[in-house]
């Protein structure tokens, strides 16, 4: 578990950091708190940052119940492979909205996995 315990920590700071970097073009592109919306590129790392709170509500409870009930190995690989989309979802994303593809996919694949597995796995523990 302790690869799996890791795992959460670094995306955990991925998102800080996004939330860093989110901060840093506020005072780059001229966009004053509390306004989200201002620059392209700001809104960019705007959106990242959001859209990465919204992708963990369900990665850290889905990996955590997979590691408990299935694996927590494959858990800890489908998390990293989880926190290097949402990294190749903020260079694409950051480059053209339009590149996002490929990191959305390495988040979402990962996601879709692990719910499945823990859905399965306490499914079986309980009946």
């Amino acid at each position: 578990m302790e690869f799996v315990a890791f795992v959460t920590a670094l995306a955990l700071l991925e998102y800080a950091v996004f939330g860093m970097l989110v901060g840093r073009a506020r005072g780059r592109y001229g966009v004053n708190a509390p306004a989200t919306a201002g620059h392209p590129v700001f809104e960019r790392y705007f959106r990242v940052h959001y859209n990465t709170m919204e992708q963990l509500v369900a990665f850290l409870p889905a990996l955590w119940l997979f590691a408990t009930y299935v694996d927590a190995t494959w858990a800890g690989w489908l998390g990293v492979v989880f926190v290097v989309g949402r990294l190749a979802y903020l260079l694409g994303y950051v480059a053209d909205p339009k590149r996002r593809e490929i990191g959305f996919a390495l988040t979402a694949l990962p996601v879709v996995i692990l719910l499945a597995g823990a859905l399965w796995g306490t499914g079986k523990a309980l009946f």
